[in-house]
């Protein structure tokens, strides 16, 4: 079976961003969302993570509950979905391609709102497949 291409991950996460309910989607509209293979060793330095294959996905930005008045100027929040990890945990786990994207989507989306990881599972259930 052949991977998903990166263009195949994209399409899925903003698949999955545009079937959130309207009050989330709309405060996600400004945030950015990509796709690379690997997180750079920056990001993986600024987590403390040796691994690259242990980060599926990331949220750069300032959360909702977190800006200020200042914080509206400068690069938008961004979600970057790392393809590779990403296909080794689904070989390793099972789970498939479209579950497990919009499983990291909405885990990183819920970063942007500040949210704890009980609520971001409450708003993963919300969400239709």
């Amino acid at each position: 079976m052949r991977a998903p291409s990166a263009a195949e991950f994209e399409s899925v996460a903003r698949a999955v961003l545009a079937r959130l309910p309207e009050v989330f989607a709309r405060e996600l509209a400004g945030v950015a969302l990509r796709v690379e293979e690997f997180a750079s060793a920056e990001q993986l330095d600024s987590l403390g993570i040796g691994d690259p294959y242990d980060l599926t996905g990331l949220y750069e930005g300032v959360p909702l509950t977190e800006r200020t008045q200042w914080d509206s100027e400068g690069l938008p929040p961004v979600i970057t979905l790392f393809r590779q990890p990403l296909l080794a945990e689904m070989e390793d786990t099972g789970v498939g391609f479209a579950a497990l994207v919009r499983h990291v989507v909405i885990h990183e989306a819920g970063h942007h709102f500040g949210l704890s990881d009980d609520d971001m599972h409450a708003l993963e259930d919300s969400v239709e497949d």
